[in-house]
């Protein structure tokens, strides 16, 4: 993912680890492709017991116009849901409800990750 813009003219390789899939209700912030920590946007509060926690991201779900959902294997963008495969509870997929933005989270924000 390269963020280049007229404020951040490099055009290199992405290097930051971090970034936040923002959905209706919860954040999903990642280290890499691994979620580490969830939170309620209503509350502010980190969901400690989410079963994203610890997975790491397959990818995306898209939604067709005819109601279809397609599995994608590239990383999800807005408009597109957010998949898991199974995790540490077998048998247990995860698909998230749209994203609606993706984001950089501040570093004090990352410092304040509840630990694994």
């Amino acid at each position: 993912m390269n963020l280049e813009s007229p404020a951040n003219p490099y055009a290199g390789p992405e290097r930051r680890q971090h970034r936040v899939y923002v959905t209706r209700n919860t954040e999903y912030h990642f280290r890499g492709q691994t979620c580490v920590a969830v939170r309620d946007r209503k509350t502010g509060h980190f969901l400690p017991s989410h079963l994203a926690i610890q997975r790491k991201l397959s990818g995306g779900v898209r939604y067709h116009s005819n109601g279809s959902a397609v599995p994608c294997f590239a990383p999800p963008q807005v408009g597109e849901a957010l998949y898991f495969e199974e995790g540490r509870e077998e048998g247990r997929e995860l698909v998230t409800s749209l994203c609606s933005s993706i984001e950089r989270p501040e570093p004090r924000c990352v410092a304040s990750y509840p630990s694994p």
